[in-house]
């Protein structure tokens, strides 16, 4: 009989048996707004309340004049870089450590990517490296507040804008986080909002862009609209599920805040090679759609891939973060704006944590302490297992 102590994948029991919480939570205000829509037939209608009353309550919380609610983040991102004017011959500047799907919106306008290095400690985009990558070509910087991180926005405005580049600010995975003393999505020329089927705010598609200026309000609008018709819509539906997730929104992610301060705390002094994203910075206040930690292999003694799948088996959340975006690509496809180390760092070396967990009770914050450190307590163990693929 195995010890009940191992790791689960060397034959233990794992730390929690009913694997990662499942998102969305059920929510009664949402299926009440839901089951509502269907009464008065709001679910079915081209123009019914929900839309219009989502991007005003989105304006009004993001301290803005305009929201457009479409169909997906990443088609917000393209309703951005449209109203900045970006077209082909273009080049956007972007963090080499980035959301695939902003690299290939680029790609999409017939404009190149210019890829710059993250800060070695946030591994978020740095805006020292800004002004190299400039060329005469440049018309955007897309900039993306990842893994609990912040960026310091306000200083790539105003590095952007001496130079009469737009800023795209892309707050997907940070609704409701403030940086400089400003929401998130608010501080760029436009904001970006994703709906996603895991993300903080949920529809299962969707997204949303901020904008102050009216004329790029009005570039944006008159893109997603064909005559009367907005081609790529938030529905009804999602609208009326979104509205009661975003009157709770501070107060869930004041609830993961807490809860990321309770996993820091309890997490072993061992493994050094494991150290968490979170940072006071930037007068801010972060949003933990994912929480961030920068993994030392050789550190911890097992390869990333190892540690997670242990980790995976003990019932928790947790993933490599993102593929650089410079790694296995032809250097065709974009131009690196100086060299990489950072984002090759951020490619070999990130953990996220997914959000769910973080909203449960301490004591389930504390499973993920748990689940560390019996990982690390028998990584000898795991370092000599067979390896099997699938």
């Amino acid at each position: 009989m195995s010890d009940p102590s191992l790791p689960a994948l060397l034959g233990g029991a794992p730390v929690r048996p009913s694997g990662p919480p499942v998102w969305p939570f059920p929510d009664d205000d949402v299926r009440a707004a839901l089951a509502a829509a269907v009464v008065s037939g709001a679910w079915g209608q081209y123009h019914g309340e929900h839309v219009c009353a989502l991007e005003s309550e989105l304006a009004a919380f993001h301290g803005v004049p305009h929201a457009i609610t479409c169909a997906s983040g990443t088609c917000a991102v393209e309703a951005a870089l449209r109203a900045l004017r970006v077209g082909p011959g273009d080049e956007v500047v972007m963090a080499a450590y980035d959301y695939e799907s902003n690299f290939l919106t680029v790609h999409s306008l017939g404009a190149k990517p210019v890829l710059v290095d993250v800060h070695p400690d946030t591994w978020q985009l740095d805006p020292a490296n800004l002004e190299a990558a400039f060329t005469p070509q440049t018309r955007a910087v897309i900039c993306s507040h990842l893994h609990g991180g912040l960026v310091a926005v306000r200083e790539v405005v105003e590095i952007a804008h001496r130079h009469n580049v737009g800023v795209v600010e892309d707050a997907a995975q940070a609704p409701g986080a403030t940086v400089d003393g400003r929401p998130t999505g608010t501080t760029g020329d436009v904001g970006v909002l994703s709906f996603g089927g895991s993300k903080l705010l949920t529809a299962g598609r969707g997204g949303a862009l901020l904008f102050t200026d009216p004329q790029l309000y009005q570039r944006a609008k008159l893109w997603l609209h064909r005559g009367l018709q907005q081609w790529a819509p938030l529905s009804e539906l999602q609208a009326a599920a979104l509205r009661p997730q975003l009157a709770k929104l501070p107060a869930m992610n004041a609830r993961r805040a807490e809860n990321v301060k309770e996993l820091v705390a309890a997490l072993p002094v061992e493994p050094r090679g494991l150290s968490p994203w979170v940072r006071e910075d930037h007068g801010g206040s972060p949003a933990f759609y994912k929480l961030g930690f920068h993994y030392d292999a050789a550190a911890v003694g097992l390869s990333r891939e190892v540690f997670v799948k242990a980790i995976r088996a003990e019932g928790v959340a947790l993933d490599a973060g993102f593929k650089a975006l410079h790694v296995g690509r032809s250097p065709s496809r974009f131009r690196a704006g100086g060299d990489l180390p950072n984002a090759t760092a951020a490619h070999d070396g990130c953990v996220v944590l997914h959000h769910p967990v973080l909203a449960l009770s301490r004591a389930d914050v504390r499973q993920v302490a748990e689940a560390v450190a019996k990982v690390y307590r028998y990584r000898d163990s795991l370092a000599d297992r067979p390896q099997t693929r699938g």
